[in-house]
């Protein structure tokens, strides 16, 4: 049996719940909706990510990269790995896009970027699948969701402009430390080619930073070549000036989004320093991938007749050199989801 004094406590904690929390759902409905409405958009654009990379794996032929096909150039991946990836990354755009609805400092996204390249190692057992389609996407549902927040109409400006405006200074400083710490690490590697006491001494003790860089950003300062993270700096110009318009052009002229896609991987593969490529190829590697991505282009793209039969020849090429454009590949995933984005709800 309850005591008297404790019913009148009850009673007195129940009354208080109902002038806490009732009055403030009812006081304030309009924000409720809003917060439904968002975290709708922020899962919409989330599934809009996952397709796109979904989009990019299952594009063949694709010369070098991983398909529903093939391994491409790899021997350490293949299609079902960058599926268990897509799987481990679903959340964190939806948790990315709801954290550039409020605002975020790029400390946050940085944390949450982070986050999903641990939970995408640990899905892959150790190996990197989207670690650049983690940076470049992530930082465009950030922007959609800081653009939805602010009811702004959503375009390619305005994706650029807002991801410029809100994150572009922190990038910036992002990239440079980031090079800083590269450098540091090259620094090492060459000290230790040095037979001095000192430079050895100096070697091992940067040895930990080397080891910790990740072979795009060895590579990018190998070949003083531009990665996710100088895109990201820019705001993501290879998506907006090159991709994204090719894969238009393609879809204006009556092509469809498996045309588009293919000619906006070509026309990214033409232009990009990646990385990647570097890594694996070095120099003339590069040269290939991009003399072979500019014949395909000038002879017509996707709008000439045979076109596969010469997208498949390269791609056997690549393999034979061990070449993967892989930077390129994050690049196509991060144009079709802004064509995406832009076409949300269109029939």
């Amino acid at each position: 049996m309850m005591l008297p004094s404790m019913q009148r406590r009850r009673q007195g904690e129940r009354a208080l719940l109902s002038t806490t929390t009732l009055p403030s759902t009812q006081a304030h409905p309009q924000h409720a909706a809003r917060h439904v409405a968002q975290r709708r958009y922020a899962r919409d654009i989330a599934r809009l990510a996952v397709r796109s990379l979904y989009a990019e794996l299952s594009l063949y032929p694709k010369p070098g990269l991983v398909s529903l096909v093939d391994n491409g150039s790899h021997r350490d991946m293949n299609a079902a790995t960058f599926m268990r990836s897509l799987f481990a990354l679903r959340h964190y755009f939806y948790s990315i896009c709801a954290a550039g609805m409020d605002d975020a400092p790029f400390s946050q996204l940085k944390q949450l970027g982070m986050a999903a390249e641990a939970r995408m190692m640990l899905a892959t057992g150790g190996i990197n699948t989207h670690r650049g389609a983690i940076f470049s996407l992530g930082l465009l549902c950030a922007a959609a969701g800081r653009a939805h927040a602010q009811a702004m109409p959503l375009s390619a400006p305005t994706l650029r402009a807002v991801l410029l405006i809100s994150w572009g200074e922190a990038l910036a400083a992002h990239t440079s430390a980031s090079a800083a710490v590269d450098a540091r690490g090259n620094a090492a590697v060459n000290a230790a080619a040095d037979t001095s006491v000192h430079a050895a001494a100096n070697a091992a003790a940067n040895a930990t930073v080397n080891a910790s860089a990740s072979h795009g950003l060895r590579a990018a300062a190998l070949h003083a070549a531009s990665g996710a993270r100088e895109e990201g700096a820019l705001g993501l110009p290879s998506v907006f000036e090159i991709g994204l318009p090719a894969m238009q052009a393609t879809l204006a002229r009556g092509g469809s989004m498996y045309h588009a896609r293919v000619d906006a991987l070509f026309a990214l593969m033409a232009h990009v320093s990646d990385t990647n490529v570097l890594h694996r190829g070095g120099a003339r590697g590069a040269q290939i991938v991009r003399d072979e991505a500019r014949r395909f282009i000038a002879l017509g793209g996707t709008a000439r007749p045979g076109w596969r039969d010469g997208a498949v020849a390269s791609h056997r090429l690549f393999v034979r050199h061990r070449l993967s454009p892989g930077g390129a590949a994050d690049l196509l995933a991060a144009t079709a989801l802004v064509l995406a984005m832009l076409t949300r709800g269109r029939p």
